[in-house]
This record gives C-alpha cells, structure tokens and sequence, in this order.
C-alpha cells in the first residue's frame, strides 16, 4: 500500500505532535476494538476470538522486525519484559546503560545488578570486559537521539557483552532488526499505535537459555490446570498473560504497517521534522523527535491556544512527528512558537 492512500485511515485533530507519548489509531483498529467491546457488553461471543488477535499480532510483530515467531513474546510493558531479560544475568552482573535513559530500561536492571553509565554517543567506548549487558534506546524518549547501534553491537561483541535494546521510541518509523541484539522490547502504543496494553520482546535463543520465566502465568504454559509446571518451548514461556482488547486493536495496525515501506514512513516523518526545524532556525537533524528549550514562560499557553499538543521531556519541549503529521500541524507549531 502506498503510504499517501493509508495515511487517509488515520483521523487526528489537527496540532497532534505527541506520538512519542502515545500514538494515533488507523480506522480499522479503531473499528475491530469498538466490535470487540460490544461483544464483551453484550457476552456475543466467547474470548478465543480476541486470542487469535493475540498470535496475529506475535506474527505481526515479527515480520516487522525480519525475526522468527517463536523468538517473539507478548507483554503489557516494556519494563515487564526487561524484568525478565535480567534474571539471565549472573550475580556479579555490571549493566552499562546510557545516562538519560528513560526508567522503563534503567530501574529493571537496577534492582537486578550493578549499573553503570555514559553519555548515549560514548555508550560503545563505555563497554569494557567487565560488562555483562549494555541496555539502551534505538531513540532517546528525552531527546530523540539515535544510538550509534553499529559501534555498539561491534565494542559488545568484542567482550562478549550481551546488547539489550529498547525499541519503544523507533519500531514503526525507524528500521529495526534483531541483527547483533540478544533481545529487543517495545511498547507498542507509541510509534507501532497499539492501544496501551501490547508490547513484545524479541529473546534469542541463546539468552533464553539463561533466562527464568518469573512472571509463569497459564499463557506460558502448556496447561490450564495443575501440575507438573510446563513451559511453551520458545520465547512463549516469557509471555504475560495478554490484555485481549490491547491485541485486537493492534492486531490490524501491526498488519497495515506491514503493507507499507518503513523507509517512506521514515522519509516522511523526517520532513515533517525538518520542516519543523527549519522553521526554527535549527539544521536538519535525523530524528522524528525534535526537543526544544521551554525557557519562554507563556510557551505553554501559547501552543495551547494554538490547539498543539507536545510534551515535556526533561525540562524540554518535545515534538513528535508520524506518518498522519501534515504541513497544517507543523505550520500550527510554528505559528504558536515564534
């Protein structure tokens, strides 16, 4: 599908600039999920409908980031599934991990380990071979900063250090593969417009030898009723027990952004940033997040009369552009800004 035809299924109010906190819902997300939620009003149906949504969007999942489907688990959170990546690690474990990141992949490990920290563009010079894991964003929440992922996946490997990203903040715009990561999270209701509720992690088979599933629940299993404890033979047995309606409305999300060319939605959203900063004096810059200094005291004010919605990150304005973000919604920022 061409990128120009299913930006129609999107439906924002104009001066919506805030995908980085949560994202938009395509109409047939929004259809299937108000279907489910009169079938759950009226008991039309029994629940292994909403399941299937729940494996059509594993599948999903795993086509878009080119990895097998029984490396994929299913989750409500991202730090739910970081929890459980931290019992691969031994005792002595040092974590590396870049210092703004944002919490969801910072207190898992605290708790776990002893954790290290450096700037995000020093995180690769950081690793050393007393590093047991190094733990990052592919795109800083705060400042929407890239990782240098090459330089990284390169210094880790070279102490045998396990690479540990969170992709909540680039899967739907940015590419993303598991190439060089032993497991990858992401919540999937920013970038990926998932309702709140879905998240997945890939876990390679080789960390997942080291893990323990903690959060064992009758999703993981084998069986719905006592003992003996069996444990699906792949990143299954790591699945949460799933929030069905946040699946049935991710489900055709996760497809449609399967019909489309990743690389255009990047292209686009990179205009509508530059755009952005152009009009702001600033170079362009190679995010869809753009963070700016709030020092004006009636910035607020001004964007709300506006009718734009942003962010605040870290003492920063922070404006986030998708695939449904139009020249009218950057314009508007403008206008209200400067």
């Amino acid at each position: 599908m061409h990128l120009d035809a299913a930006r129609k299924l999107w439906q924002p109010t104009p001066g919506w600039l805030n995908t980085a906190s949560y994202g938009l819902p395509p109409t047939p997300a929004y259809d299937q999920l108000h279907t489910a939620l009169t079938q759950w009003r009226h008991g039309s149906t029994d629940w292994q409908p909403w399941d299937d949504q729940v494996t059509r969007s594993r599948a999903a999942f795993a086509t878009l980031i080119g990895a097998p489907t029984e490396d994929i688990t299913v989750s409500s959170t991202a730090s739910q599934i970081i929890s459980q990546i931290a019992t691969a690690l031994p005792p002595d474990a040092r974590i590396l991990i870049p210092d703004i990141e944002f919490t969801s992949n910072v207190y898992p490990w605290a708790v776990a380990a002893h954790v290290d920290t450096a700037p995000p563009d020093r995180l690769a010079d950081a690793i050393t071979p007393r590093t047991t894991a190094v733990a990052f964003s592919l795109v800083q929440s705060a400042t929407g900063q890239l990782a240098p992922l090459d330089d990284i996946i390169q210094a880790a490997h070279a102490h045998d250090t396990l690479v540990i990203a969170d992709a909540s903040q680039a899967c739907g715009w940015l590419p993303v593969t598991t190439h060089g990561l032993d497991a990858l999270a992401c919540a999937a209701y920013k970038w990926l417009m998932c309702p709140r509720g879905a998240a997945f992690g890939y876990l390679s088979p080789r960390l997942r030898e080291r893990m323990t599933p903690t959060a064992a629940n009758w999703y993981s299993g084998t069986s719905m009723y006592g003992m003996p404890l069996t444990h699906h033979p792949d990143a299954r047995a790591f699945d949460l027990s799933p929030a069905w309606f946040s699946y049935v409305g991710a489900a055709p999300t996760l497809d449609l952004l399967n019909q489309l060319d990743t690389d255009d939605i990047r292209r686009h959203n990179l205009a509508m940033a530059n755009r952005f900063r152009t009009g702001l004096g600033q170079p362009p810059g190679d995010s869809a997040i753009v963070s700016l200094d709030t020092t004006h005291p009636d910035t607020p004010q001004r964007l709300q009369r506006a009718g734009v919605r942003m962010a605040v990150r870290a003492g920063r304005l922070r404006a986030s552009f998708h695939l449904y973000t139009t020249e009218l919604d950057v314009d508007l920022a403008l206008e209200a800004l400067t």
